[in-house]
């Protein structure tokens, strides 16, 4: 009598790291406490509202003017903070110069200093009678309590996530490929386009998305320096603050989900473009 063999069930390779199964749900396990339960909690509470009565929130002449000046601002410094933030990190990846450690080190001073701490100096600075304010006010240039204050500061708390993303990656940049490119009689300017920043444009990306968002949530430091004036210098994230200290909950939670779905969009689009930098790289 001959009996079929009995196939064995198929069985996953062992991995050489173990552990996989363990790290995989106390990874989903602290994302879903940390990440998910919040944001799930805050769609929860718009949802108790109308839809009609979410629409008139998000588009009073308040908030709409509030979101500009948060996303808008938040953008431009963004922008700012990848070419200058460029220029610093070739500064201190491809030249040696005297105190060059110092200056590497002043970028995380952003990064340690309290945001609270950040918009008082930056406002005592700025201010007409401040020690740049006072330089500026001659030539009719008004920095604090302008958009042009909120501006200045996103740029600052901004330019250390572009400096910390892209240095690391410039400085692994292979220096024959600059050199096998100048001997093949390419000039500086196209080595830097065809050879160092297609290699650095992932990271660039990255250094703009964080800063980006970094700047959209930006409360502390912004305050101080905007003037907050309803219209004029208020930010979204002060506007929630002050609907939740009028006990509006509603219209609260309503500017908050705006926010936070316009932002995810944003970095969705950014890390698209992301990906699609890095497969074309890896094409070419």
């Amino acid at each position: 009598m001959v009996t079929a063999a009995i196939p064995r069930p198929l069985r996953r390779p062992r991995s050489v790291i173990p552990g996989f199964g363990i790290t995989l749900g106390l990874t989903l396990t602290w994302l879903s406490v940390i990440v998910l339960l919040p944001l799930s909690a805050l769609f929860i509470k718009t949802s108790e509202i109308t839809l009609e009565r979410f629409i008139a929130i998000v588009t009073s002449t308040r908030t709409l003017h509030a979101l500009q000046v948060s996303f808008g601002l938040s953008l431009a410094a963004a922008c700012v903070n990848l070419v200058f933030g460029v220029i610093v990190v070739w500064a201190l990846v491809r030249y040696d110069f005297p105190f060059r450690r110092v200056v590497d080190a002043i970028i995380d001073i952003p990064f340690a200093l309290p945001t609270a701490v950040a918009g008082i100096a930056l406002t005592s600075l700025y201010a007409e009678n401040g020690w740049v304010g006072s330089l500026l006010a001659p030539l009719g240039i008004k920095v604090a309590f302008t958009e042009l204050g909120i501006l200045v500061a996103l740029i600052f708390i901004g330019l250390p996530f572009v400096v910390r993303t892209v240095q690391p990656v410039l400085a692994d940049l292979d220096a024959e490929l600059e050199e096998a490119s100048a001997s093949l009689g390419a000039s500086r300017g196209q080595t830097v386009w065809r050879v160092v920043l297609p290699s650095v444009i992932p990271a660039l990306l990255t250094g703009f998305a964080l800063a980006f968002a970094r700047a959209v949530g930006e409360y502390g430091s912004v305050i101080f320096i905007a003037g907050n004036l309803p219209g004029q210098t208020e930010i979204a994230p002060l506007l929630i603050v002050i609907r939740l200290e009028e006990f509006r909950y509603a219209d609260a939670t309503a500017i908050a989900t705006v926010m936070l779905l316009a932002s995810f969009v944003l970095l969705l689009v950014i890390n698209r473009l992301q990906r699609w930098s890095e497969t074309r790289s890896a094409r070419t």
